[in-house]
């Protein structure tokens, strides 16, 4: 439960989010250090991809949930939440080619694998009600049909979810097409995904969690490495960047502010690249990125940090080593992906998402989730506008919005036009205390029960969180 303790630090911490509205951000926090490991002594993991059963019709991956010993802080090893043993897995399928993946649950918890981002049949969703208790086991059908984006695997059971997240079971699942592959964008090992979260890890190895902890969470790691170093070459890089946190967000800035290139968000490529010099990632959010690092001279090192920290933090994310000269043949486009038209809407609803101090939950339109209700039943194929607005501004909470089975348009923040940097595809958006965002969404294809919910995890345990059924 939220004690006074806690209130009290998510009113303070959360006072720190509300000061970076979308397009706005803190400057870097003083650097007082608590956090024991000493930045860039370990080398970045860049996962490999698993290697599917390839089959005539789909691809089988055999993934168990199952605790193991990992080093993640040098000299130690830490008890984690793994897919078959390891932290930040890499899954990347292709666009009209099927994947079923087997999930075994070695965990003593439930587990039900949601993959965050993923147009799937209810059955495949990760609903709570369908999660794979200790001992057994499951069958997950991706039909993969959708446009290609970067998405997430992670939990979605009914009480474990937060624990299992934080814990470190979440695999990155990249999902490609051809239109993609026709843009000369960086590609292969110049294509790189990144993982980033918080921790809280004692200098014996133990992974603390505390479900109301967020504010005492100092070390950030990266594809399961504790502030990283990267060897590039002088060339251009795309970044998918995946905030895995439970409520951490991260204000990104390479360097002192050097420009890199902001090219795709949740749903995939923007319609037009944007020159930038700070990027948002909220808890489940992914931005993609393409950073040229052939304006450094070999032998540079450049620091990612971010701009928002809590009390006794240090701002270094990862630090980028430039050790050789490479060719380039890659460059970024003036035109990525068209915009979806989504149609013009005929439904119109209302989140309100606010904090009840009486009853120490989160909810939304008043109402803390209950499984056994039904919210609303959207139509399918019909447009919709949902307004979202953030109630929290007398604890000033921020909030995000991600409702699963397809992704939405951000229409307005605050009654004005969304920035280019959300002129794509998205499925989570976060909104700051007294704000409010308008976004555009259409259900297809799958009926049945789909889950809304607050993204992050303390606030979706506490009630955040509701469920639609699609019908036709």
């Amino acid at each position: 439960m939220l004690n006074r303790r806690s209130l009290l630090k998510a009113g303070a911490a959360a006072g720190v989010l509300a000061a970076v509205p979308a397009g706005l951000v803190l400057g870097a926090q003083p650097r007082r250090t608590v956090d024991a490991t000493t930045p860039f002594t370990v080398p970045l993991k860049v996962s490999p991809p698993l290697r599917p059963v390839r089959l005539a019709d789909y691809d089988l991956y055999r993934l168990t949930t199952r605790e193991a010993d990992v080093e993640i802080l040098p000299g130690t090893t830490s008890t984690v939440r793994t897919f078959n043993g390891a932290l930040s897995p890499l899954i990347v399928a292709r666009r009209g080619r099927p994947v079923v993946i087997e999930q075994a649950n070695a965990l003593n918890v439930p587990f039900s694998m949601h993959l965050h981002g993923g147009h799937v049949p209810a059955h495949s969703d990760g609903h709570p009600k369908n999660e794979v208790a200790p001992g057994k086991s499951r069958l997950f059908h991706y039909p993969n049909t959708q446009l290609a984006s970067t998405m997430w695997v992670h939990d979605h059971s009914h009480h474990a979810h937060a624990e299992n997240i934080y814990r470190g079971a979440a695999a990155t699942y990249v999902l490609t097409d051809p239109e993609e592959d026709r843009l000369p964008l960086p590609k292969g090992q110049y294509d790189v995904t990144l993982q980033l979260r918080d921790a809280k890890i004692e200098d014996n190895g133990t992974l603390v969690y505390d479900l109301h902890g967020f504010q005492e969470r100092p070390t950030f790691l990266v594809n399961g490495s504790p502030r990283p170093y990267f060897r590039v070459a002088a060339r251009k890089y795309r970044f998918r960047l995946v905030n895995t946190s439970n409520e951490r967000a991260f204000v990104l800035r390479l360097g002192e502010g050097d420009e890199f290139t902001h090219i795709g968000t949740d749903g995939g490529l923007l319609p037009a690249p944007v020159p930038s010099r700070i990027l948002q990632l909220w808890p489940a959010e992914r931005q993609e990125i393409v950073v040229d690092f052939s304006k450094y001279p070999v032998g540079s090192k450049i620091v990612l940090q971010t701009m928002m920290t809590y009390p006794g933090e240090a701002p270094e994310v990862m630090r980028f080593d430039v050790v050789r000269g490479a060719d380039d043949p890659s460059s970024v486009p003036g035109r990525l992906r068209p915009v979806a038209d989504l149609g013009t809407p005929t439904v119109e609803r209302q989140f309100a998402m606010s904090f009840d101090p009486q009853s120490q939950q989160h909810l939304i339109n008043g109402k803390p989730f209950d499984i056994n209700r039904v919210d609303f039943r959207p139509k399918l194929g019909t447009t919709e506008i949902w307004t979202i607005e953030n109630k929290d501004v007398a604890f000033t909470i921020p909030h995000s919005l991600h409702p699963h089975l397809d992704h939405f348009q951000v229409v307005e923040r605050n009654g004005k036009p969304a920035g280019p940097s959300e002129a794509g595809l998205k499925d989570t958006v976060s909104v700051m205390p007294g704000e409010s965002a308008r976004i555009k969404i259409k259900f297809t294809e799958y009926t049945g029960m789909f889950m809304f919910h607050c993204h992050l995890m303390g606030h979706l345990t506490m009630g955040m969180m509701g469920q639609m059924e699609m019908v036709r």
